[in-house]
């Protein structure tokens, strides 16, 4: 009986140490705040929400979703897969490109209707949908 009760005690010693310890431990690890990501909380230079899909325009100096009301371009085939795209908008004799592979748009010009808009060695020529050159390459087409 008493090596029974001797038992019990050191047994519970032990379960109570081994509880005691794992408090003390969270207790002891400082826990972080976590940061709340907010949809469309980021704002870029000139207020456009990048994570809401907006984009500046300078063609229409204002915030706009480059995915709607414009022409979509696609790689030329060359042999790659690509899983982006790129993006034109129109207004009057200028045309304001979005490629995936530039940081900021590029404005292109046209002298009159049914000729191809150019900036540099950039040429968007209306053909079969659209057809986007650089330094005479097509580079891109779309409908």
């Amino acid at each position: 009986m008493k090596k029974m009760f001797l038992f019990l005690i050191i047994a519970s010693t032990f379960s109570c140490a081994k509880k005691f310890s794992q408090e003390r431990k969270e207790n002891s690890v400082p826990k972080e705040p976590k940061e709340e990501m907010v949809v469309g909380g980021d704002s870029d230079s000139h207020g456009c929400k990048a994570s809401a899909g907006y984009t500046w325009s300078v063609l229409r100096k204002e915030c706009i979703r480059v995915f709607e009301n414009s022409t979509r371009l696609n790689h030329a085939q060359d042999g790659k897969t690509y899983t982006t795209v790129s993006y034109v908008i129109f207004d009057g004799d200028k045309a304001e490109l979005f490629l995936d592979t530039q940081k900021e748009s590029i404005i292109l010009e046209r002298k009159s209707e049914g000729d191809s808009w150019v900036n540099g060695d950039w040429q968007l020529i209306p053909w079969k949908g659209y057809v986007l050159k650089k330094g005479g390459k097509i580079v891109y087409t779309g409908e």
